[in-house]
Formats: C-alpha cells, structure tokens, sequence
C-alpha cells in the first residue's frame, strides 16, 4: 500500500512562495488501480514525481509497503518496487529494445517472453526487438515500449504520467488497450495521471487534484459521472480524444 500522509511541496524565489501540492493525504491500496486527473497546473505530474522520488516533499511523509520511502532516493524505491513511466520516454541510440526489456527484467529474456511484453502493448516483436531505442521510432511507439518495460519489471507500484501527451489517435487507442490488460491482469498497483474519459474508465478509484489539493477522491462510480458533468457544461475539464498538441 501506498501512503501520503500531509503532503506538501513548494518552490520558492526572492519574491514569493508558490505551493504547489499543499497538505495532500491520500492512500492507494495494494492490487487498485488509481487515476488522478484535474485542470491543467494543478498538480498531478509534481505529485506523481513526489511519489517517485523525483521530488522531495516539503513536508509530509510517504509510506511504501509500511516503509518510510520519504527521503529515498528514486533508485532505492525502484529497488522496492516502484516505476515511473515520463511522459516523454528518453530514447537511448544503440540500445535495442531487446536490452532494453532485458534491463527492465533484470535478466536477459528469451524471445518468447520479450514478445509477450511487446504483443500486450499492440507490437509485433518481430519488427521490434532489434530496433534502437532512438529517433526512428514515433512518441506512441516510445510510449508502448516503455509500458512494455515496466510490465517486464513486475512492478509493486507503476506510476505513469500523462502516457497520452503527444500521441496519434491509433497510439492512444493501443494504450488504452494495454491499460485495460493491466487492470483485468494485474498483480500490482496502478498510478495514472490523466485527463482522459476512456482511461478513467478503467479505474477503481479517481482522485482530482486542484490546485494542489485533493478536490475529491473516490469510486470511479461516484466521482466519473461528475466530471463528465463538468464536462457538458463546458468547463474544458476531460476530454474523450487521444493525442494533445
């Protein structure tokens, strides 16, 4: 189980402080699959960092599987099963994503399994495996092999910011596919940060963040059909579209 307990963090320069998560406390239960959205600047991906390690809070605390991970760093919380997927993957010329997978895993895996992590994520290992990691590929073939990284990992807790951003409408609807095999499949926790209708969907739970507090937090079945409210009132809130500018 994951646990943010009072969780803060701010910037600061000569002339101001701005806070930018303020007090947030919230859990995310082992085997759940949890989507955290709201407007735009309001928090989320500096929240998702937070839990990552990318960030350090303020203050607060974060608990791990009843270990204070709060001033771990992000190499000591990967080692305790958490990953991050960016929302922009980095590409890594001359490494194939063979190896790539076979880092991911921690061992090298043979043929069969590397295709079973590619095929779940909408690509054919055959045209793949032995591809770089590096400007030939598009940002939804990126996205879908890095996915594919983090489910050879056999993570405790995925985190996955915004795996939308940037993508052609195709790409996105191949994620969403292989979200929807996390969830009916899945062994561990799921973080995503989104705006999107169709990515909610799958969730068990969904929290709002607004200006860096928790707004509203609960079953996808309470909180969804609000949102979708905002939404036919124009708001701007959501959205049922795959790629953003």
């Amino acid at each position: 189980m994951l646990q943010l307990k009072n969780c803060s963090f701010c910037v600061s320069d000569a002339d101001r402080r701005v806070d930018i998560v303020n007090d947030i406390s919230l859990e995310v239960g082992d085997g759940k699959f949890v989507v955290i959205t709201g407007p735009n600047g309001g928090g989320k991906s500096t929240l998702a960092r937070l839990i990552m390690g990318i960030e350090r809070p303020t203050s607060g605390s974060i608990i791990f599987d009843g270990t204070d991970i709060t001033d771990m760093s992000i190499t000591e919380r990967a080692k305790l099963g958490v990953g991050y997927a960016f929302q922009q993957p980095p590409r890594f010329k001359g490494l194939t994503v063979r190896r790539l997978l076979s880092l991911a895993s921690g061992s090298a895996l043979p043929d069969d399994e590397c295709c079973t992590y590619l095929t779940s994520v909408g690509l054919c290992s055959k045209d793949y495996l032995n591809r770089e990691v590096d400007g030939s590929l598009s940002g939804g073939e990126l996205k879908r092999i890095e996915i594919a990284t983090l489910m050879a990992r056999q993570l405790k807790l995925a985190i996955y910011d915004e795996p939308e951003a940037g993508i052609d409408l195709w790409s996105f609807s191949m994620l969403v596919k292989s979200f929807k095999a996390i969830s009916h499949n899945r062994h561990n926790s799921v973080v995503i940060i989104s705006h999107q209708e169709r990515i909610m969907q799958l969730a068990d739970e969904i929290v709002v963040v607004a200006d860096g507090k928790v707004a509203r937090q609960g079953p996808r079945e309470e909180i969804f059909p609000t949102l979708i409210g905002e939404v036919s009132e124009g708001c701007g809130f959501g959205g049922k579209g795959g790629a953003q500018e």
